[in-house]
């Protein structure tokens, strides 16, 4: 079985109810293992048996739905702005009129109201206008019918049309409700018109109500829109046409035609278009888009430059790397939208409730009317008070309360380095309670400098230090950088180590010269059985870490190693302290290495000489006292601590982005990410909680109100058009409320 996924873009959903009828429809479809459907940017991602099912099967059965779909785009460019569901200029105009006309079409059918309605603003109007009331009954129903009627067909057309497919399927959405609501204020009206008389008619309010609705949707979409803006900002970072250099000289090329191993030419105030190494020039980059980063960075010959960066002022040649979609910045692109297209936990609630709300709203409908005709006796009031109930009604507001939060804060987050993979992850985060984390390249720069050979008699301190690069050469561990760079500063050669095997928070074995070479921590000599001579003693210096190094079962000496503080990361676990979470470090250092970093930081909970399988256990020990844990890390040696702890947040610059094991990537090795990441989500939490109390809290006090349940009392009642606003609001309010979090600016770290 062959497991595919594809994003297909829908067209025609408008609400909860939308979402959930396609969700149902695509996990009916045979071949279907999984559907996500994602009302923020109008895509289901769906998860299908290739052999069972294709892209057009899916794309058919979603019409079948009373939807439409499309099969996306084969280019692999970023997705553009124009793959977001946006604001219609068209809708916007639809909406201004159809309000215009709706107010014109209110006063016009005062004169229509009876005698005993008259109240002052009707007096008023009569001195204001004698004229209105000159005009024959007759003429004003029938005009305000034949306005209402054209209107309603323009503006309304794609409400209409929506509702009218989901019938025809079955279903109900938000459209129906709209449909029902206008439908019957309009025959209603109708009616009216042509019995004649003086009465209640409802053409401004069927005109309010289609104004409302279009200027919301309007509204609505333009808040959608800056929600999604972070992946439009990335889509909008790399250049069309890239200068390449040919044998002929420099050409331009599409972007698209660039392949690794080609040398690009970037020019200052250019865009970088693919990852390379510069093998020309020099100059600064901004990579504040890619990392949040927002000090300029030198780069010269050797180092790396990132596509989307850009290039200040210097004109320099770099070697591809990457392109495409291999880059950096289109895998940051993937990850934002995979995590803003997913569901939290929290959206659970909005599901259950969506997936009923618009039969439980139309069933409340029905009753409204029968019981003011049957209690009240009043046919015009029954009429008023079914159509409140229809159009105040809105699962928009609980079908985006959670993704808009979400969708806005992963895009924040994006912006500033943080990568938080979807909304679980980032309820994980919000609720946690202890911080666990490595040394090495975590709270340290990871970059720790050779400061001293031990050698025993009858060896050499250069011939120890070259059979020690030798076998650490390959090797990707902060220390192993830190011999090799040595030996080259000294100007050593060495040949090529045989059988190298790691042994994860060890150490290794090598062959180099004919000798069994072992290179690592105290823990790794006493697994091997290795005697200390009395005359070696086994603890470093406070702050050291010691390399032992073995040839042939016999120890010959150790290299010493210092790393140091990166300059965050004391204010960042002051900041972690204050926020209430409990600190530790876990390495697999010594612990004469590792508490000196530890009180330099203020942590007391300090585990050293762990092996990666420890630092699992420690997690697990934590969270069977019911903790909720975060494990910081690199991403490589402590990928099954980041796995196991309830939120891993992995370190790095994101040139193994795909393969990082945690919940929430960190653009920047900066401990302040970690800050970011946990504000961040605590605040967004906050903003779905407001925006699930508001649309719950919304529907259970406007529907009630819409009934008239407080007539009765307090003479209270919504009118249609008032209904219509309410309604109009909620959807917009939600939007508003998340979009709040664009501007969030991080927290304020001491120093």
């Amino acid at each position: 079985m062959a497991t595919e996924t594809i994003e297909l873009p829908v067209i025609g959903m408008t609400c909860a109810a939308c979402q959930h009828h396609v969700e149902a429809t695509l996990l009916a479809a045979p071949g279907v293992q999984s559907a996500r459907v994602d009302l923020m940017r109008h895509r289901a991602r769906v998860e299908f048996d290739g052999s069972a099912a294709s892209p057009a099967a899916l794309v058919e059965a979603i019409r079948q739905s009373g939807y439409d779909a499309v099969v996306p785009r084969s280019d692999g460019n970023l997705h553009g702005s124009s793959d977001h569901p946006r604001a219609d200029t068209g809708a916007g105009l639809k909406a201004g009129l159809t309000i215009a006309a709706g107010i014109l079409a209110m006063v016009a059918a005062m004169p229509l109201g009876s005698a005993e309605t008259m109240g002052p603003w009707d007096l008023w109007l009569m001195r204001l206008m004698p004229w209105l009331y000159a005009i024959p009954l007759s003429w004003l129903r029938w005009g305000l019918l034949i306005v209402t009627a054209l209107l309603a067909v323009w503006a309304g057309a794609p409400i209409y049309r929506s509702a009218w497919k989901a019938l025809w399927h079955g279903e109900t959405n938000m459209n129906t409700l709209v449909s029902l609501g206008t439908g019957v204020a309009f025959v209603y009206s109708v009616w009216g018109t042509i019995v004649g008389g003086r009465g209640e008619v409802y053409f401004d309010s069927v005109l309010l109500i289609l104004g409302f609705l279009l200027l919301g949707k309007w509204l609505e979409g333009r808040a959608r829109h800056a929600a999604l803006a972070a992946v439009d900002a990335l889509a909008q970072l790399l250049p069309a046409k890239v200068r390449v250099r040919r044998e002929v000289g420099e050409v331009l090329i599409p972007l698209d035609d660039v392949r690794v191993g080609d040398l690009v030419v970037i020019l200052p105030g250019e865009r970088m278009p693919v990852d390379g190494v510069i093998e020309s020039g020099r100059t600064t980059v901004d990579e504040s888009m890619l990392t949040g980063e927002s000090v300029p960075l030198e780069r010269g010959i050797g180092e790396r430059v990132l596509a989307g960066s850009l290039n200040y002022d210097g004109a320099v040649a770099a070697r591809v790397e990457q392109a495409g979609e291999g880059t950096t910045l289109r895998q940051i692109a993937r990850l934002v939208e995979q995590a803003q297209g997913s569901r939290a936990p929290m959206e659970r609630l909005a599901d259950r409730a969506s997936a009923v709300f618009v039969p439980v709203v139309l069933g409340l409908a029905v009753l409204t009317f029968v019981g003011w005709l049957v209690l009240a006796h009043d046919l015009t009031q029954a009429v008023a008070a079914t159509v409140s109930v229809l159009v105040i009604a809105c699962p928009c507001a609980m079908g985006l309360a959670v993704p808009a939060a979400l969708t806005v804060a992963i895009g924040r987050g994006a912006q500033m380095g943080v990568l938080i993979k979807g909304g679980e992850a980032l309820e994980r985060v919000a609720g946690l309670q202890a911080v666990v984390m490595d040394k090495t390249g975590t709270l340290t720069e990871g970059k720790p400098a050779l400061v001293g050979i031990t050698v025993l008699p009858g060896f050499a301190e250069e011939g120890l230090l070259r059979m020690a690069a030798a076998a650490e050469d390959h090797s990707a561990h902060p220390l192993a950088h830190a011999v090799v760079d040595a030996a080259r500063a000294r100007g050593l050669t060495w040949g090529t180590a045989l059988d190298v095997q790691v042994m994860p928070g060890r150490g290794l074995s090598a062959t180099v010269e004919g000798k069994a070479i072992l290179l690592g921590n105290e823990a790794l000599m006493r697994e091997w059985s290795i005697p200390f001579p009395g005359e070696v003693h086994a603890n470093a210096d406070a702050g050291l870490t010691r390399l032992w190094m073995a040839f042939d079962g016999r120890l010959v000496g150790c290299l010493d190693a210092k790393d140091v503080l990166r300059p965050t990361a004391t204010a960042a676990m002051a900041w972690l302290r204050a926020a209430g979470l409990t600190v530790e470090m876990l390495t697999g250092d010594s612990a004469r290495a590792a508490e000196p970093i530890a009180a330099a930081l203020g942590i007391a909970a300090v585990s050293s000489g762990l092996m990666p399988g420890d630092k699992v256990s420690r997690i697990r020990a934590m969270q069977a006292e019911g903790i909720k844990v975060a494990m910081v890390g690199d991403g490589i040696n402590d990928a099954a601590a980041l796995a196991q702890a309830d939120a891993g947040m992995a370190m790095g610059t994101g040139a193994a982005l795909a393969q990082e094991a945690g919940d929430v990537l960190l653009m920047q090795s900066d401990p302040r990410g970690i800050c970011t990441a946990i504000g961040l989500a605590r605040a967004t939490v906050v903003v779905m909680r407001q925006n699930l109390g508001w649309a719950v809290g919304y529907n259970v006090v406007g529907i009630p109100l819409a009934a008239g349940l407080l007539w009765p009392a307090f003479h209270v009642m919504l009118t249609p058009w008032m209904a219509a606003g309410a309604m109009a609001f909620s959807s917009v309010s939600v939007l508003l409320n998340s979009l709040r979090l664009r501007s969030w600016r991080g927290p304020e770290l001491a120093g």
